[in-house]
């Protein structure tokens, strides 16, 4: 009894000891591992660097390969490149646990995933997707704006994807620059630039002569134009100012029909 006694307390002293290990000793798997979260999906500018991470713990001597999908094509191995794209390259500093591959002039057309392959038996990978965006220039309610005679001309024009804000957006009627400082009067613009620009403007008192074409012009992005109507009493299907879109005005008379009938049945 004495030696079963003082084998159990043994036993119980070696399962508290084990417990009170860290429990990432009982985790991380012996072998190379990728971290993902140091290995995630990117977005880049068109025209710009793009970098894609491949962190990949405990290595060894094993090798880290970058391969296209889209047309299976090997682009580098360790530390050499497989392509004639010179834009393509590896990067790798010794010791570092990270290997890029880099972009120089990342092209729309780059976009696609990315395999980071590393050279066990059978080979390692993780997928990483690249999406390469451009510029663009949005007015809000693109298209055709209908205005009432005597309201405001309340335009906003959104910049994304830029490298750095547009260092100017420039507002035009009929391709020519609207001045702020001009006899008409009544006009202001209000700019806010950051990772998305956006400039509002403000034409107070629409006349018959405010129909016509606004574009939004940045300085470093496509042109984005709307179509602005000015009414004197007409009634289009849509309305910019205090209307609705056809599909409000059927509800709205469906909900009045229907009240009419519960009214008078």
């Amino acid at each position: 009894d004495e030696e079963t006694g003082s084998s159990s307390s043994s036993s119980s002293h070696q399962q508290h000891q084990h417990n009170s290990l860290p429990p990432f000793i009982d985790v991380l798997p012996p072998g190379p591992f990728y971290d993902v979260e140091r290995s995630a999906n990117v977005t880049a500018l068109v025209d710009q660097p793009a970098k894609l991470n491949c962190r990949v713990n405990k290595i060894g001597n094993r090798t880290v390969s970058w391969l296209r999908h889209r047309d299976l094509h090997l682009l580098t191995v360790g530390p050499y490149t497989y392509t004639s794209d010179q834009r393509f390259r590896a990067v790798h500093t010794a010791g570092s646990e990270d290997w890029a591959l880099s972009i120089k002039f990342a092209q729309v057309r780059d976009t696609g995933m990315y395999e980071c392959q590393v050279s066990t038996t059978p080979p390692m990978r993780h997928n990483i997707w690249l999406t390469v965006v451009e510029p663009k220039t949005t007015i809000y309610g693109s298209g055709d704006v209908f205005i009432n005679k005597g309201s405001n001309i309340n335009l906003t024009c959104a910049v994304d994807y830029t490298p750095q804000p547009p260092s100017y957006v420039i507002w035009k009627h009929n391709n020519k620059v609207i001045t702020y400082d001009s006899e008409r009067g009544g006009v202001s613009v209000v700019t806010e630039k950051g990772s998305r620009t956006t400039t509002n403007l403000l034409v107070r008192g629409a006349s018959i002569e405010d129909s016509g074409t606004y574009s939004c012009n940045p300085s470093s992005a496509p042109v984005a134009k709307v179509l602005v109507h000015i009414l004197n009493g007409e009634h289009p299907e849509a309305m910019h100012h205090g209307g609705c879109s056809p599909y409000d005005v059927s509800l709205g008379l469906l909900a009045a029909t229907l009240t009419f009938v519960a009214t008078f049945t």
